[in-house]
């Protein structure tokens, strides 16, 4: 747990889990409020094995098309997979009755944040239909273990396939509603531009709303820039897919594209899960480019240049990855 990766928009709150109380409303038949124990003795326990993912996870390589200041320059490490365990939040939902015109939940966590001069609880929505589908969990513990409290304890939100910030931590209070929240991180924060947009022109609202993930592969062994001693290498990394469907396949070239090597899966396929991979590739001396790239269960695959998807804030960077190691004792290439 201490190796998941971490992003807060505020301070960790100080939550008694003695006291905790979690609410639900909106459109609702019946408003309910639940403690921790009455979670976990009214509804069945589930566990989920669940990669979650930044929005802007890889930002870096989108900075290197054209600055992106103000924003956490992620590389590769905004992704972190774990076993999550609590209770499918559709079972809650279900106890408290769906009501009529409900379309989204909205989320508000305990902990506050400050923007634009005002204070408020961070949140998100989800649409209903993905609430109701039986991998998305109000999680209390994590890997086998209580979860942390900078991970979101006593009680978060776990949204496979969705970008990390609709798995709200510290969750407070749950609302039925027509339309999605209304909060800041979900309203204004969490959209996605065409790159012809920047922070001069935007009109907040015209954003696409950010939610399931796109598929992408990540090198993350050889790392850039560095120097090699052979000609033959075992490449690894990771992959997801989109939405969190199953990745089918991994491929790795060392020639601009010219020629792709398959990796190899390590281990079976799942849904919701981060897919890790291997291959091996032989390359001659010099400075040599390896690219990355995968294509998942429902056919999606990856833009070729990280310019194509540039936005100013950075998010969804799912380009080909591309690293240049240096093989051998050679001066690099000009």
């Amino acid at each position: 747990n201490e190796l998941f990766f971490a992003r807060n928009h505020g301070a960790i709150p100080e939550v008694d889990p003695d006291t905790y109380r979690l609410t639900i409303g909106g459109l609702v038949e019946r408003p309910l409020s639940f403690s921790l124990a009455d979670l976990r003795h009214s509804f069945p326990s589930q566990t989920i094995a669940a990669t979650l993912q930044c929005a802007g996870n890889r930002r870096r390589e989108l900075s290197q098309v054209t600055d992106i200041p103000n924003e956490v320059l992620w590389d590769l490490g905004a992704i972190s997979h774990a076993e999550w365990t609590g209770v499918r939040l559709r079972d809650v939902l279900a106890q408290a009755g769906v009501g009529a015109g409900a379309a989204h939940v909205a989320l508000t966590s305990l902990g506050q944040v400050a923007r634009r001069g005002k204070v408020f609880g961070y949140g998100g929505s989800i649409p209903l239909d993905k609430a109701l589908e039986p991998e998305v969990l109000l999680a209390w513990e994590m890997n086998g273990a209580p979860l942390p409290p900078l991970h979101g304890a006593p009680l978060r939100l776990v949204v496979p396939g969705y970008i990390g910030a609709r798995s709200v931590k510290w969750l407070g209070e749950i609302t039925l509603q027509a339309q999605p929240s209304d909060n800041y991180f979900q309203s204004v924060a969490y959209r996605l531009f065409p790159p012809s947009v920047n922070a001069s022109n935007v009109v907040e609202d015209e954003g696409r709303m950010l939610g399931e993930l796109f598929v992408s592969a990540a090198i993350c062994s050889p790392l850039e820039g560095e120097r090699l001693p052979d000609d033959k290498l075992t490449v690894r990394g990771y992959a997801v897919g989109h939405g969190g469907v199953p990745v089918e396949g991994v491929e790795v070239s060392a020639d601009d594209g010219a020629t792709w090597a398959r990796a190899t899966l390590l281990g079976e396929p799942r849904p919701w899960a981060w897919q890790l991979w291997e291959v091996q590739i032989a390359l001659p001396p010099g400075e040599r480019t390896i690219t990355a790239r995968a294509v998942d269960a429902s056919g999606c695959t990856q833009p070729v240049d990280p310019a194509e998807i540039w936005n100013f804030k950075g998010y969804m960077n799912n380009a080909r990855h591309r690293i240049t190691v240096r093989v051998g004792n050679q001066r690099p290439l000009s």
